[in-house]
């Protein structure tokens, strides 16, 4: 049984999403702050975190940026504002999805069974992906550029992971957003853009590419020539 931990000073909300996730299968418990949240975290090790933005004692923000400091756990984010900067903040920190309240709860149990799916899919993962002298085990969720581990966060590594099975296909940003995120964010091309400044900042000069297609997206090219090409560390027996 999976466990989700949801964060919400809303006590009506906290009932409502139980209610729906539990329906489904789900363990859930619950913190009312982002002190609490963190506690919660530590003592549960849960599997997705659902994370208001609007917390008292510590912001949504705050926590966003803590637990991923601290581990690789998919969040999905519920922000009460109808601006877009909200929603691309927490991306920025490493958010995986988000839902603007009011919403629908079996909207947001479909999220939490998408986001699930997606990290399933890449811990079984199978042979590691080279491209050039970079690494992706999917089961571990690490990679490496040579012998430089690549500190990405849970999105970012999905999404190079996407590019890197298909090196040298021009991939949309539609497309991206599809497979990475497996849902539409209608108008919200900006959080692959996002997301793709931060993964090339981790690749360096050293690693592949992500080149800009323009009018369509990006495509990932191996390191230029002359780039000296390491596998990464020895593969670990498991």
């Amino acid at each position: 049984m999976k466990t989700v931990l949801v964060v919400d000073d809303e006590r009506n909300i906290v009932e409502l999403v139980r209610l729906y996730l539990e329906k489904e299968g789900f363990n859930v418990i619950a913190a009312s702050d982002g002190e609490q949240a963190l506690v919660q975290y530590e003592r549960s090790d849960p599997d997705l975190v659902v994370l208001d933005l609007m917390l008292p004692k510590l912001d949504g923000f705050e926590v966003c940026r803590e637990l991923r400091r601290r581990g690789n756990v998919p969040i999905l984010m519920l922000t009460a504002r109808s601006e877009d900067v909200d929603a691309i903040v927490g991306l920025e920190l490493g958010a995986d999805d988000y839902v603007t309240k009011p919403f629908n709860p079996r909207a947001l149990v479909a999220r939490v069974k998408a986001i699930m799916r997606r990290t399933e899919v890449m811990a079984k993962g199978g042979r590691p992906i080279h491209v050039g002298n970079l690494r992706i085990d999917g089961r571990r969720r690490e990679a490496w550029v040579g012998d430089r581990p690549l500190d990405l966060r849970a999105r970012e590594f999905d999404l190079l992971a996407a590019l890197a099975r298909d090196p040298g296909v021009v991939l949309s940003r539609d497309a991206l957003l599809e497979d990475v995120w497996g849902t539409d964010f209608p108008g919200e091309t900006r959080t692959v853009d996002v997301h793709v400044a931060e993964v090339r900042k981790k690749l360096g000069d050293d690693g592949p590419q992500v080149e800009t297609v323009r009018g369509i997206g990006y495509r990932l090219v191996p390191p230029p020539r002359g780039t000296a090409v390491a596998v990464g560390p020895p593969v670990r027996a498991d």
